[in-house]
């Protein structure tokens, strides 16, 4: 009975008051604070670096306050200049506060290099889905006479022969070399081209 009666005293009521009161101003304060502390309210507009060198690039973002991070890039855009800037995060035009890291990615100077799968002596349909499958295309294909009619027996280059396991840069044209189903030495074309 006496805590009941110390709950709804006047001393007891004044002091959850004034600590109320004091835990009002501790908040009040702490809001101004991190409002001073953070800029709230101040934001930057994100540039557009986008082609831009990687040099042009960090000194864009530098001149507007704002600090960058390097992302790996393996993928090589023709449509953008080499070493140039072919993705950023946040994109262009964002509001972003003071020192926000801008993330960018630099497009290689060409496309990667990827070996040539194995595609002796199989048929040219598994051959052309092997060699789109990993990035190169087929730009041609020259007949010769071979009893395996449509087996690849042969890869060129820019007209120069190539084996599985070289290497060559990603969308490369490659000319397959494909037997004609006659016997070598035999009657009918000596080389037919599609």
């Amino acid at each position: 009975m006496n805590f009941l009666k110390f709950l709804i005293s006047k001393v007891f009521l004044k002091q959850l008051g004034f600590a109320v009161g004091i835990l009002i101003v501790i908040i009040f304060l702490t809001m101004q604070w991190l409002s001073f502390s953070t800029n709230q309210g101040d934001f930057k507009t994100v540039p557009d670096v986008s082609k831009l060198s990687f040099e042009e690039a960090k000194a864009k973002l530098a001149e507007n306050d704002l600090k960058y991070k390097l992302q790996d890039t393996s993928n090589y855009n023709p449509d953008y200049p080499a070493f140039s800037v072919i993705e950023q995060s946040p994109i262009a035009g964002e509001k972003v506060k003071e020192n926000r890291k801008i993330y960018l990615k630099i497009n290689p100077s060409k496309y990667r290099e990827i070996t040539i799968p194995h595609v002796i002596q199989i048929t040219r349909r598994t051959a052309e889905s092997t060699l789109n499958a990993v990035g190169f295309g087929v730009e041609k294909v020259t007949y010769k006479d071979n009893i395996g009619k449509d087996m690849v027996l042969g890869l060129q280059y820019k007209g120069k022969p190539i084996k599985p396991g070289q290497t060559l840069p990603k969308t490369s044209k490659i000319e397959l070399i494909l037997g004609n189903g006659n016997r070598p030495g035999g009657s009918s074309n000596d080389e037919n081209e599609e």
